[in-house]
C-alpha cells in the first residue's frame, strides 16, 4: 500500500491556486482539465516532496462545502522557519488563526475553509514577538 494523495474541493480554483501555490508555497506537479465531465483536477506538493500530494477538486458548476474544517480535520506542513513562513502568509494577507506562541505550531486556512497545520521541522524555536502573545483568531 502507498500513499496517494488527499482530496480537497474549492470552489474557486485561482485563489485556491493563489493560497496553495503563491503564499503557502506548494508546487503545481499536474493539472487535468476535463470539458465532458466539467471538473479540474490540481495536484500539489511541498517542494522536494512529490510523494506527500494534495489534488484540489473544482466543479466547474459549483459545490456546496460546508465548513470544510472540523468534518475534513487538517493538512500538516512541516516548515523550515514557522516564523517566517507565517509572517509571509500574513504578508500575502492571510490570516494566522493559531500564532506559533510556542515556535512550533501554527494554522491557517485555506479559501474554503481548509484547516492547515505549521509545523517547525525538527525542534521548536524560542518563544518570539510578535507572535509569542498573539492570541486566536477564529477556528482554526
Amino acid at each position: 500500500m502507498k500513499y496517494l494523495h488527499t482530496m480537497v474541493r474549492v470552489l474557486n480554483i485561482d485563489d485556491s491556486l493563489d493560497f496553495y501555490c503563491n503564499k503557502l508555497g506548494l508546487q503545481q506537479l499536474r493539472r487535468i482539465d476535463s470539458e465532458q465531465g466539467r471538473f479540474s483536477l490540481v495536484f500539489l506538493a511541498a517542494p522536494g516532496d512529490d510523494e506527500a500530494q494534495v489534488e484540489l477538486t473544482y466543479n466547474w458548476d459549483g459545490d456546496e462545502l460546508g465548513e470544510g474544517n472540523r468534518n475534513f480535520g487538517h493538512l500538516a506542513y512541516a516548515v523550515e522557519d514557522i516564523y517566517a513562513t507565517c509572517q509571509r502568509l500574513a504578508d500575502g494577507g492571510v490570516v494566522i488563526n493559531r500564532p506559533p506562541r510556542d515556535g512550533r505550531m501554527a494554522f491557517v486556512r485555506s479559501p474554503d475553509n481548509i484547516s492547515i497545520e505549521l509545523l517547525q521541522a525538527g525542534t521548536a524555536l524560542e518563544p518570539a514577538e510578535p507572535w509569542q502573545s498573539m492570541e486566536n483568531t477564529g477556528e482554526w
